[in-house]
């Protein structure tokens, strides 16, 4: 563990002055006088701080840096922020903020609502990368982050789940986003450090790897379509659809739980109301008294072969 809100060369949020990022987040602090530079103003100090980690990554996020982009000294800074750590979260802040359109928010359905916030999430990692060098396990809730929290938990409410484990869907769609994201993320990493595409990478392997699948070792690996490996084909989204899928089985089962006893079986939708049931009756249905539609049955004798049950007391005359 090293000073200054890092574990192992990596960012943490939370780690400054909590109650002074609150009131910067939520503006119930002092508002400081105009600094010397006419126009510098807390959320210029954010964007700006935002931009340099964007273009040249977190690494690169000082109060020097950030001075220098805004052509201000630096501790013209400090009237506004007490320091990085502070400024930290202010910007993970500001790159949470929502739409403010309810049809971005999906159709409605939990289901697309839980769609648009995974690929969201993803459209959010590539516009800032920097954010997957940040612990954001101990994240300040401002009021950006707390309106996307609202939006979605309330658009995911009928999913009939309790609170908790509305709460764990979200972080099991934030986990597999930040999964494929950091992928995406390498991938690109090491095709501008190599010098290297994807093409020319796997090109370089092709003598080796086809002696390898001729001989005969490997040879699930060798029957696999000429298109396994494509990049066409869209493993973020066929992820996201299965982890969707089983939420959806996991929602059937919980609302077939929770149903009230009492509730009347649904006639399947395939079979008319009318038709007649395939399968043998259970027994005379006595519940709206006897069928005089037809004569009863007398060709046939009872049968005294076998002596009466007592294993049950007669049935009372009503």
């Amino acid at each position: 563990m090293t000073s200054g809100g890092q574990t192992s060369g990596r960012e943490t949020s939370g780690s400054g002055d909590i109650t002074r990022t609150l009131d910067l987040l939520w503006g119930t602090g002092r508002r400081p006088s105009r600094g010397p530079k006419p126009g510098l103003t807390l959320e210029r100090i954010v964007e700006a701080a935002v931009e340099l980690a964007d273009r040249e990554g977190i690494g690169a996020l000082s109060m020097r840096r950030i001075a220098a982009e805004l052509g201000t000294g630096t501790m013209s800074l400090y009237r506004y922020v007490p320091g990085k750590a502070e400024l930290l979260d202010l910007m993970l802040d500001r790159v949470q903020r929502t739409s403010e359109d309810p049809g971005d928010f999906g159709d409605g359905h939990w289901r697309s609502t839980l769609e648009v916030l995974g690929r969201a999430a993803l459209a959010l990692y590539r516009r800032h990368p920097w954010l997957l060098e940040v612990n954001q396990s101990r994240p300040i809730l401002g009021p950006s982050a707390l309106d996307g929290m609202e939006k979605v938990m309330s658009r995911i409410k009928p999913m009939g789940l309790s609170d908790p484990e509305l709460l764990s869907v979200i972080v099991m769609i934030e986990g597999y986003v930040v999964g494929a994201a950091r992928t995406q993320l390498y991938q690109q990493e090491v095709e501008h450090t190599s010098g290297l595409t994807d093409a020319e990478f796997w090109e370089a392997q092709r003598p080796a790897l086809e002696k390898a699948m001729a001989s005969g070792r490997y040879p699930v690996m060798a029957g696999l379509a000429e298109d396994t490996f494509s990049s066409d084909f869209d493993h973020f989204e066929f992820g996201l659809q299965r982890i969707l899928d089983g939420l959806e089985l996991f929602v059937t089962a919980r609302t077939a739980e929770t149903a009230p006893a009492s509730a009347p079986s649904s006639i399947p939708a395939s079979i008319p109301a009318s038709a007649p049931s395939s399968a043998p009756a259970a027994g005379p249905d006595r519940s709206a008294g006897p069928d005089r539609s037809a004569p009863p049955d007398r060709s046939a004798p009872p049968d005294r072969s076998a002596p009466p049950d007592r294993s049950a007391p007669p049935e009372q005359p009503s």
